[in-house]
């Protein structure tokens, strides 16, 4: 069986650390925490965990945190996780089964990366992420913020889960960081403008993100999953502008980068909701029932919007238009895929009593 350390950075993680570490610690075979500038307890709950506690003094750049986490570790492969992450019981055992299963050629493992999810910890939106790494290898991580290891060698698509659990997201510290590389005129690698593009967005500094979204796709350096991603949010921007033609034009810009995705449709056909052009809608929203779900490759995704948005969308758009039938037929579709959702069920409650009078209208001219 392979060996695994687990290197973390972290900072004030007092409330969340002993949760993350709980649902892995038995996943691992060294647990290594590299603290930047703790001033609560965080390093005392690190202690309870391992003795491999090391402090780092902070350079405002997570790459260079992580090269000093992964230069501690001494197992097969390094594995990281932030401390608002979690493995839910399920990815546990699929963990364990990796872990008993891996062969020592398989230089990485890209793992699931849920970064949103519900109640039931089912995934609202999720990418992958490059999670387990040979240790012989060195690899490196790049770029201050958003940090990351480029693909390479032998590497396997695992359908383990990491789960994110993050209690706040109100933190403008990577902001920071990239607003002070654009002072310095700091070199912005294609994934840096992407990511700072989203940052931006975040602070709901609209205008910004729109034009670096922008400039990373006029780079064209990058992978075809943040180029239409990139579409995707700068048709989103425009759209809250009310500018919806230059925002379809975003939207089916993406098609010249990957096969159309549900989630760009359901953003394509949100626009001509907004138009008024209902049979226009219904038609995107069917389209996406037509799509196969990416199952097996890496792209970023919103389950939702392959099923429950674009039921509970044409629920409304065929109501719009007078056919009650299939607004109901499409509204019982969705509740099949979130039962108890208040759409589900207002919506349920409305077409009752549009069928009740249309009953009785037809009573009184009968």
């Amino acid at each position: 069986m392979i060996t695994i350390s687990l290197c973390m950075i972290v900072k004030n993680e007092e409330q969340l650390l002993a949760r993350c570490l709980n649902s892995v610690k038995h996943l691992v075979d060294e647990i290594i925490i590299i603290d930047t500038g703790s001033t609560d307890k965080t390093k005392d709950i690190a202690y309870s965990f391992t003795d491999k506690v090391y402090d780092f003094k902070w350079t405002n750049n997570f790459a260079d945190a992580r090269n000093f986490a992964f230069s501690k570790a001494t197992k097969d492969y390094q594995f990281w996780l932030d401390a608002d992450d979690i493995f839910v019981e399920k990815d546990q055992v699929l963990f364990l089964e990796l872990k008993e299963t891996l062969s020592l050629e398989t230089d990485m493992v890209l793992m699931k990366y849920n970064y949103s999810v519900d109640e039931n910890n089912n995934p609202l939106f999720s990418f992958y992420r490059e999670r387990l790494v040979k240790r012989e290898n060195n690899y490196k991580w790049n770029d201050p913020v958003h940090e990351y290891i480029e693909y390479g060698g032998n590497y396997l698509v695992s359908e383990i889960a990491v789960t994110h659990k993050r209690v706040s997201s109100s933190s403008d510290r990577n902001l920071k960081i990239y607003k002070e590389m654009v002072e310095r005129g700091d070199y912005f690698s294609p994934r840096s403008l992407f990511y700072y593009a989203r940052e931006l967005r975040d602070h709901e500094m609209y205008a910004e993100a729109e034009n670096y979204f922008t400039k990373f796709l006029e780079i064209q350096k990058g992978s075809s999953d943040d180029f239409v991603y990139a579409c995707l949010e700068i048709g989103k921007i425009l759209k809250k502008q009310g500018k919806l033609d230059d925002a379809l034009k975003a939207l089916f810009y993406s098609f010249t980068f990957d096969n159309p995705r549900a989630e760009i449709c359901c953003e394509i056909a949100g626009v001509f909701q907004n138009k008024g052009d209902f049979k226009k809608a219904i038609y995107w929203y069917k389209f996406i029932l037509g799509l196969q779900f990416p199952e097996n490759d890496i792209a970023t995704t919103t389950p939702e919007c392959w099923n429950f948005i674009p039921h509970i969308e044409l629920a409304v758009c065929y109501d719009k238009i007078s056919d009650i039938e299939q607004a109901i037929f499409h509204n019982e579709e969705a509740g099949k895929f979130k039962i108890n959702h208040k759409s589900v069920l207002h919506n349920r409650q409305y077409f009752a009593s549009v069928m009740e009078e249309k009953k009785t209208f037809l009573f009184k001219w009968n």
